[in-house]
């Protein structure tokens, strides 16, 4: 009877280091979300979606979102691209891709005046 109020005392220490042991756990979980959302990753909610389901897999997927979290970056995007073509990007260009189109367009848009030509000069001929 006398170590009554021990047991009661050991029960609440007990109990208060569960749920804070939880609480822990769901958090740590949480860093990878947190990551993506301060980044503005386009696939935050699919993460958040993973650590949740990574708590039921015995953290598995853990590292992974992490890794999947942090290649995202506002400024510079997945990171693929060197500094130059970063630069030509932001200027609306995409190295020799953007010059061969621009020529192909210029083809076209003369091709399309002498169409315009010809369709003019027939209906001119036919009224």
């Amino acid at each position: 009877m006398a170590g009554r109020g021990i047991d009661f005392f050991a029960l609440g220490i007990f109990i208060v280091i569960s749920i804070t042991l939880v609480y822990a756990i769901i958090g740590i979980h949480d860093i990878p979300y947190n990551i993506a959302k301060k980044r503005n990753h386009p696939h935050q909610d699919a993460i958040h979606t993973a650590g949740w389901v990574s708590l039921f897999l015995m953290h598995a997927l853990w590292p992974f979102l992490w890794i999947w979290a942090t290649m995202y970056r506002p400024d510079r995007g997945w990171g693929l691209m060197n500094r130059d073509e970063r630069k030509e990007v932001k200027e609306g260009l995409i190295g020799s891709e953007a010059k061969a189109l621009a020529a192909e367009l210029e083809e076209v848009k003369a091709r399309l005046a002498l169409l315009e030509k010809k369709v003019t000069l027939n209906a001119k001929k036919e009224g």
